[in-house]
């Protein structure tokens, strides 16, 4: 069935710097809003970061999840519940078999905060106090697996790691899978939190991150000629690509971005 099917887009999540939702982070794109602020946890100071800004939540994932949903989840796991959710939702919930349902949840880090968190756990209190969860936490494709679980995804739990570049691979992965008819409906996106001090150091000590401390909402200027480096950020977004003739079988809202046979 390769490059037979067209794929279209029947749902769309996301939490953003800019908002909670799809809905919110789309009007403040528009409105020119900027994410950035500044950073207000204690190891800004500590360790003396040079970069004392970056995009964090809108609204944090723990007001949205319930406590017991956080706790088994790391940072970038639970951006990706939230807007898997939002988009799953948005999409109508497709009545999907498992077996027909994948998801493919992109990172470039994965759980940072939790395995440099575990470490020190380790080496503070030893192996013992070391949770349970952590290598489920930390690994890379741990969102991809929490949302495949959630949603009962056998088809396929997939996370591309490439970088700036894991999203739009996710994305094209997602395609494949409908296209090539493993598939007749993928749960695909990315998700990434790492705004933590090893991460905010390494890009700082390449020179990648901007350094407009003192105006962190102007800071993110890539084609100004005084631009200086990046802004990290933080968030997810996920949407809800299928099959079109699945989609037209149920009687979903298809959006008017598609992607033809190839």
């Amino acid at each position: 069935m390769s490059g037979q099917r067209t794929v279209v887009v029947t749902g769309i999540g996301a939490t953003t710097p800019l908002g909670g939702d799809a809905t919110s982070s789309w009007e403040a794109a528009l409105a020119g809003r900027s994410g950035a602020r500044p950073l207000t946890g204690d190891w800004v100071v500590k360790y003396e970061l040079p970069v004392t800004f970056a995009c964090t939540l809108a609204t944090p994932a723990t007001e949205v999840l319930a406590r017991h949903e956080a706790k088994k989840l790391d940072p970038s796991g639970q951006y990706a519940m939230v807007a898997a959710r939002e988009a799953w939702q948005d999409a109508g919930a497709p009545d999907v078999e498992g077996e027909r349902l994948g998801v493919a949840i992109a990172t470039g880090i994965g759980g940072v905060w939790t395995l440099l968190s575990a470490y020190d756990t380790l080496k503070e209190r030893g192996a013992r106090r070391v949770l349970p969860m952590t290598v489920p936490m930390l690994m890379p494709n741990g969102s991809a697996g929490a949302v495949g679980i959630e949603l009962g995804a056998k088809a396929g739990a997939h996370t591309p790691v490439s970088a700036c570049a894991s999203g739009a691979e996710a994305m094209s992965y997602a395609m494949d899978m409908i296209r090539d008819g493993r598939a007749d409906v993928v749960v695909a996106g990315g998700t990434e939190a790492a705004i933590h001090p090893l991460p905010v150091a390494g890009f700082a000590a390449m020179q990648a991150l901007s350094r407009r401390n003192d105006s962190p909402e102007t800071a993110s200027r890539p084609y100004d000629l005084s631009r200086d480096g990046f802004v990290l950020g933080e968030g997810a977004g996920c949407v809800v690509l299928e099959a079109e003739e699945h989609a037209r079988a149920r009687g979903v809202r298809i959006s008017p971005s598609s992607c033809p046979p190839a």
